[in-house]
């Protein structure tokens, strides 16, 4: 895909990125949960993500390998991302135009809760899935 601009819901996070693939995910893990006040939909834009200003930018280390990012003056969510910044995970509403995109994937399906389902089929890991997947690129690297 191509880059692609956004912004948090006030504006003074501005960015650019280029999404892998016009696929979006969904976490539905408990810090996403609570983060995003729900869950997290979101599309991988691998290593390509980049500031037009840093200065509202707020990041929270979340674990020992990721972080989350956020803006500090309306408090949207704007990323998850691995330390070492090789992936950037973003809200997808906040592209200011994402273009085609389709629902492709659930991650740590064992955490979501039963008051919500989706229609569409997707790919789906548990959250063990998802710690054996980058536990092996992280060996690969």
């Amino acid at each position: 895909m191509t880059e692609q601009t956004g912004r948090c819901l006030c504006g003074s996070v501005k960015f650019r990125a280029a999404p892998k693939k016009a696929e979006v995910g969904v976490c539905h893990c408990s810090m996403c949960r609570k983060s995003s006040a729900g869950p997290f939909f979101a599309i991988d834009c691998g290593d390509t993500l980049s500031f037009e200003d840093e200065t509202t930018l707020g990041v929270y280390v979340s674990s020992e390998w990721a972080e989350r990012g956020f803006c500090n003056q309306c408090g949207s969510t704007i990323f998850w991302r691995l330390k070492d910044g090789s992936a950037n995970i973003l809200a997808i509403d906040l592209f200011d135009d994402p273009g085609e995109l389709k629902l492709d994937h659930e991650v740590f399906i064992d955490e979501k809760p039963d008051y919500y389902s989706f229609a569409q089929k997707t790919h789906q890991l548990t959250g063990k899935q998802v710690f054996e997947m980058f536990a092996g690129q992280q060996d690969n690297a």
